[in-house]
């Protein structure tokens, strides 16, 4: 049996917490659950412990474990904090979603729009509609659509 040469091994450490730290990152982005984000922001951190860990192991150094050591102790103090957060929300707003966030800002402070809602123009359209099969439109009908621009 072939061992894997450390570069080998630092390649398939770092490719495991670069992997990590993606999907961490593309559920920080995507998801709108808190808890679901927090736990997406642990995955970051975990990523970029396990690369500090491949590195230091890959130069016999062991400053880059003593510094995951800092990471994991940040990571639990965050933990800590967040779940705090999220809990006190979670009990004003009966909701998770970050939309809660809203309801959090001072006063004085108007609301951030992601995006304005188009204001409805008018009454709406009537879309045409064909006949039955094997009858003809009216022609009244049919011009009545024309001049409406439908």
């Amino acid at each position: 049996m072939t061992e894997l040469n450390e570069a080998a091994l630092l390649h398939n450490y770092l490719l495991v917490g670069g992997l990590v730290l993606a999907i961490g990152v593309v559920g920080l982005l995507v998801r709108r659950n808190l808890i679901v984000m927090f736990l997406c922001v642990e995955m970051i951190l975990q990523g970029v412990a396990l690369s500090l860990v491949a590195w230091s192991r890959y130069w016999d150094d062991w400053g880059g474990q003593m510094l995951v050591l800092f990471v994991i102790a940040v990571a639990a103090c965050e933990a800590a904090l967040a779940m705090t957060l999220i809990l006190a929300i979670a009990r004003r707003t009966g909701s998770l979603d970050m939309v809660a966030w809203q309801e959090l800002r001072e006063e004085t402070v108007a609301p951030y729009i992601d995006r304005e809602v188009p204001e409805e123009r008018g009454a709406p359209r009537a879309w045409p509609s064909l006949p039955a099969a094997g009858r003809e439109p009216v022609a009244d009908e049919a011009e009545n659509l024309y001049r409406s621009g439908v």
